[in-house]
């Protein structure tokens, strides 16, 4: 029996001490939830892995001996940090027990994210590929993380029919489907059927006819004059099970034929749901399909919301490029967004929350990227938003560009 899923969406898996276990994320997708338990883990030496895998083809075979390797040299760090030999191979065996998993290997995106303390190692298979990297510290190296669910370009779709419902999550270049969690009904049949006590008595006595004989279901075919109150009851319950999936402030594009899309817009709790649909059945579309028509609805309104970002810093008083300055601002909850080089690094000791950041020229021991100090003080502290961006797309290229609400 497979291990059953809990509600944030992790399936933990036991090995040896019921304290050592791998929290699998079976889904292409990271929450602004997951980030911020990362973010304010502290107090432990930890291991941050990130390395490219493959979906498919003979590479799939490589991708465990490129984790074996960069196992090997998170060991060999946090030694040298200060953990005796046996605990740093306690804290990393449950990752470990990943290089034999073939069923593992077989069910890759394009990244792979791994985040080791002493009780436990979660995974991430994300839909970009990362640059391999060991960090080990007394906080997790996250900023690799966000290039793949900051606001910058990230987007979902959700495609209606009566038939089935699919979320998809997207970026500019790559699109990964959601598995969805038992509560979001999967048609408009099981999402009603349930509601008439008729209909379960039928069910019942149905399943007690006799031995071999089947529960069959009559009605709600899902056909074209389905009652507009059906499916408003029908999206509402989806809309209720896929909350948790959006991030506040993330587009979501809509897909379905041309009567459903407005119908889930007005029962939809999430902000904002972009005016334009992709039209037509999307149950004949494939996920690239999907993705493609609508990045083209999102991305003016990407451009448009950076574009604000950016005009907005022309007003030299409202904005720093200084990394320590930028992290002073963000403590003091006074950054309203925050860029941040997704190919820099600042090395430093962030120091006390009321005290002074310290760069070095060279990262030492137990140093942080102090852009994940910006991360996470303009998120957490100050509930500005993040985008990561390429160095040739930031402001007068410095590594960090943080607007000040005054």
């Amino acid at each position: 029996m497979p291990p059953r899923r809990n509600s944030s969406g992790f399936c933990p898996v036991a090995h040896r001490e019921d304290n050592e276990r791998v929290e699998r994320r079976p889904l292409d997708i990271v929450t602004a939830d997951d980030v911020a338990s990362l973010l304010e883990h502290t107090g432990d030496t930890v291991a941050s892995i990130y390395l490219p895998t493959h979906r498919s083809g003979a590479e799939t075979r490589q991708d465990p001996i490129r984790l074996k390797n960069l196992l090997n040299e998170a060991r060999s760090e946090l030694v040298e940090l200060g953990l005796r030999g046996p605990q740093a191979d306690a804290m990393l065996e449950p990752a470990r027990t990943l290089l034999d998993d073939h069923s593992f290997w077989q069910h890759q995106s394009d990244g792979l994210a791994l985040f080791a303390d002493p009780g436990a190692v979660r995974a991430f298979r994300l839909p970009d590929p990362f640059t391999p990297r060991v960090v080990v510290g007394d906080a997790y190296h996250v900023k690799p993380l966000l290039w793949v669910m900051s606001r910058g370009e990230q987007f979902n779709v959700l495609a209606l029919s009566e038939n089935q419902v699919r979320l998809l999550w997207g970026t500019r270049h790559r699109v990964g489907q959601v598995d969805l969690p038992d509560e979001v009904p999967q048609s408009l049949a099981a999402a009603l059927w349930f509601e008439d006590p008729e209909r379960q008595l039928q069910f019942r006595q149905a399943s007690h006819a006799g031995a071999g004989a089947g529960a069959i279901f009559h009605g709600h075919g899902g056909g074209k004059d389905q009652p507009q109150e059906e499916i408003e009851r029908f999206f509402r319950a989806v809309d209720d099970g896929v909350q948790h999936l959006l991030r506040p402030r993330v587009p979501l594009v809509l897909a379905g034929v041309e009567r459903l899309p407005p119908i889930y817009r007005r029962v939809t709790s999430h902000e904002p749901v972009m005016g334009e649909e992709v039209t037509g059945n999307p149950d004949r579309l494939t996920p690239e399909e999907l993705h493609r028509q609508a990045w083209e609805i999102v991305v003016p309104w990407f451009d448009r919301e950076r574009q604000q970002v950016l005009d907005a810093m022309s007003d030299g008083d409202r904005r720093v490029y200084s990394v320590p300055e930028a992290i002073a601002a963000a403590r003091a909850g006074r950054v309203a967004a925050a860029l941040v080089a997704s190919d820099a690094e600042v090395w430093g000791d962030p120091g006390e929350p009321d005290g002074a950041p310290a760069v070095h020229d060279e990262r030492q021991p137990g140093d942080r990227d102090l852009l994940d100090v910006v991360v996470a003080d303009t998120w957490i502290r100050s509930g500005g938003s993040v985008w990561v961006m390429r160095s040739e797309d930031m402001p007068d290229g410095a590594p960090v560009a943080a607007l000040l609400r005054y």
